[in-house]
């Protein structure tokens, strides 16, 4: 059983920051994770111990999972709890904490998994769960499921997460934390628990002063991940009282908010430090909360974690400092046109076959395979590639042939999500014969690896200007795979055309066709630029391509990866570069 001060001697050091997720994707076989957001969050974690970033983060245990994904003849999904054996991946800690909730104590435990940085140093993370013989037994489910249950269940969850989180990294000692960061808004009820600390040595009935606030914001960062609305968790104000109690719901209103629960808005009023994920989405974050400064660090992913073996092997040779310094990938510029093709075909072929295997769809490897993979939800368009399936069969006909592999799971309520799903295995068969199409099921962080590595050119088709980041294309480029995406999120930064990739459409204000729509606009400029541009490129000017290839792991993996992500976050965000270097 793991030492309950554990947390002052962790890497040698007192860690720093404290990173708070309501997901976190640590390894493909523990289903902590729905998506982009944990996975991000798994790569930050990854990265900090790689730099050596003082840093312990708290996530919830996720019991039954997110979900199992099971797919018909039909594509209709189906969804099955996840077990997986949490002894073999982490280990108990010593400590429990209580967070009051409604009328009742729940009990909280912990379980710590720890993530190795490439030259030794760890970064704890710590699982909470509630699954304890003391607690009731509708508390002891709390932990249990990822974006599941109710208003009631995620409000619960979100104050063992920010409350309980909090209160156990106290209880493990860690006293000398600088900074909290909460990765998107699950997490903001840590802002009352630190105000809670501060009020200890006060009568509550004298208020909250502002003095005491001003603390609490000075010491917590909030990064916002998206601008759709059904990604900023909000509660009825009879709900939270409910749930947090007249105290807590008192200190709110010192923190701005007389009315509903906003877990966004709470965030950013105890922050001093907030941003978005991309430049563009700054942007967009600043007008969707104009009251707020907010800044800007795009997100990245961990190289070393989605290069396929072919391309660690290749970087190992050419790049020897790469797993260590993510920013050598620049050098692959030297890299000859034979070993990065080389490279691709290996990771080409296990694709293939697995697409082969669990399908029966018939891919080759010489034909250009385009990959689209991500949650299934309405604004990422998965369809808009079929909008004219006369026009796409001519393509694949007259200039070359296309083969197109999905992935993506679509959340247990979004009907919409679902629905499209269902209509891709539609339109592959009204296509049988004509461009091969395959939906794999279940997409994960394994899944994904092989799909972002394997294909040829990564589709991303979302409705601007929804996408917030996006994070896929980027593991596509550390494999040197170019993009083919509308003109948001990261490739606003990531896109130079006929260089790392192409562009559908030009920029969101010049694109609108106000005769037909911006579906219509973009499915034009997409089938545009695979019969003009992609599609000659892949089969008559094959030293074109593998020069698209090089850059994209050159100019964008060389970029888009945490390393980088995180080196901002230390000197913008958490501004404890002295401390760090000091201590380090």
């Amino acid at each position: 059983m793991t030492d309950g001060l554990i947390g002052e001697v962790v890497g040698g050091r007192s860690p720093l920051v404290a990173y708070f997720s309501m997901e976190i994707g640590l390894d493909p076989a523990m289903p902590t994770y729905a998506g982009g957001l944990g996975v991000l969050a798994g790569d930050s974690v990854r990265s900090a111990a790689d730099l050596q970033i003082p840093m312990v983060a708290v996530t919830l245990l996720h019991r039954r999972g997110y979900f199992y994904q099971r797919l018909d003849e039909q594509g209709r999904q189906h969804e099955e709890p996840v077990a997986w054996p949490i002894n073999d991946f982490c280990n108990p800690v010593r400590p429990r904490v209580t967070v009051e909730l409604e009328d009742r104590t729940v009990h909280v435990g912990a379980w710590q998994y720890r993530v190795k940085g490439e030259l030794g140093d760890e970064v704890p993370v710590y699982l909470l769960d509630t699954d304890l013989p003391e607690n009731q037994p509708w508390d002891r489910t709390l932990t249990d499921r990822l974006y599941g249950g109710d208003d009631y269940y995620r409000l619960c969850q979100e104050l063992v997460l920010g409350v309980g989180g909090f209160r156990m990294l106290r209880a493990l000692g860690y006293g000398h934390l600088r900074r909290f960061h909460m990765n998107e808004g699950h997490a903001a009820l840590l802002v009352l628990a630190l105000l809670e600390e501060k009020l200890t040595s006060r009568s509550y009935e004298e208020g909250v002063p502002a003095d005491l606030v001003d603390a609490v914001r000075e010491q917590c960062v909030f990064t916002t991940h998206t601008p759709v609305p059904a990604g900023h968790d909000q509660f009825p104000q009879d709900l939270a009282h409910r749930v947090l109690g007249d105290r807590r719901c008192a200190w709110l209103k010192a923190c701005g908010h007389d009315h509903s629960l906003n877990m966004t808005q709470l965030a950013l009023s105890g922050s001093r430090f907030v941003n978005g994920v991309a430049m563009k989405h700054g942007e967009v974050s600043h007008s969707l909360f104009p009251g707020y400064p907010i800044h800007s660090i795009t997100n990245g992913v961990h190289a070393v974690t989605w290069a396929a073996p072919a391309f660690q092997s290749l970087y190992d040779r050419r790049l020897p400092d790469w797993r260590r310094d993510q920013l050598s990938l620049r050098y692959a510029i030297s890299i000859p046109d034979h070993e990065i093709w080389d490279a691709h075909s290996a990771a080409k072929r296990v694709l293939v076959e697995y697409v082969n295997r669990e399908s029966n769809a018939g891919f080759d490897r010489d034909v250009l395979t385009i990959g689209f993979a991500r949650r299934a939800a309405a604004y990422k368009r998965g369809t808009l590639i079929f909008h004219d399936l006369e026009r796409l069969a001519k393509i694949a006909e007259q200039i070359g042939a296309v083969q197109i592999v999905f992935g993506g799971k679509a959340h247990p309520r979004d009907q919409e999500g679902k629905q499209i799903i269902h209509r891709i295995h539609e339109l592959r068969d009204a296509l049988r014969g004509k461009v091969r199409v395959a939906y794999l099921a279940n997409y994960d962080m394994t899944l994904a690896k092989l799909l972002c590595a394997g294909v040829d050119v990564w589709l991303n088709t979302p409705l601007p200007p929804m996408e917030a980041s996006g994070t896929s294309g980027m593991k596509a480029a550390v494999n040197g795979v170019p993009s083919l995406s509308v003109l948001d999120g990261w490739w606003v930064e990531g896109h130079v055309e006929g260089v790392t990739g192409w562009s559908i459409g030009d920029r969101i204000d010049t694109c609108l066709d106000p005769r037909e729509g911006m579906d219509a606009c973009h499915a034009v400029a997409l089938y545009d630029k695979l019969e003009q541009s992609v599609l000659p490129c892949f089969y008559k000017d094959r030293e074109r391509f593998l020069e698209i290839m090089r850059q994209s792991i050159a100019l964008n993996g060389g970029f888009f990866n945490t390393q980088r992500m995180m080196a901002q976050y230390l000197h913008n965000a958490y501004r404890l570069v002295g401390e760090y270097v000091r201590r380090g």
